[in-house]
């Protein structure tokens, strides 16, 4: 087996880079093993603006919901990404967060995002999505099924590829 590995470099990096994506997809499917599948679980609060919100609200297009803390670096990180889909694709985002409503509302102006929060600061809305960490992002489509589940970092295009693949 080690003289046909050796012989076909090709093959050896091919099982090197399965292996590798396989540690990776069992990484994931322990991350998510808690959380919602099937309808997403109601939502309903006071937007930071002021505006009623729930999630009841936003049947009939593919949604990305994304939970996220100011004290998150990561969350930092996919702030703008977020921002962008949100001038494309419906978006609610809820900040788990202990900070006052004014702090979050300061913190969104210095990293010059405006996308619709809704603040969860005894982490109501979070328990009812199993969020052991953020961000976490949930896609759910158009009749209100949770289709992926994200929890870290995810790119903005990830995200954009995961809410046209949820409206089809």
């Amino acid at each position: 087996m080690n003289l046909l590995l050796n012989n076909r470099p090709w093959l050896r990096r091919s099982i090197e880079v399965l292996i590798i994506l396989l540690i990776f997809l069992a990484i994931h499917a322990w991350q998510i093993r808690n959380t919602p599948q099937g309808l997403a679980p109601a939502i309903e609060g006071t937007l930071l603006d002021g505006t009623s919100v729930s999630l009841q609200q936003y049947r009939g297009k593919p949604m990305l919901l994304h939970f996220w803390a100011t004290w998150c670096p990561i969350c930092g990180l996919e702030q703008q990404s977020i921002d962008a889909l949100a001038d494309d694709y419906t978006v609610l985002t809820v900040a788990m967060d202990e900070a006052s409503t004014q702090e979050i509302r300061t913190y969104m102006n210095k990293k010059n995002v405006d996308y619709p929060v809704l603040h969860d600061p005894d982490s109501t809305i979070a328990q009812r999505y199993a969020i052991t960490g953020v961000p976490s992002s949930f896609i759910v489509d158009s009749a209100g099924q949770i289709r992926f589940v994200e929890i870290g970092y995810t790119t903005g295009i990830g995200l954009r590829l995961r809410l046209w693949w949820a409206g089809l």
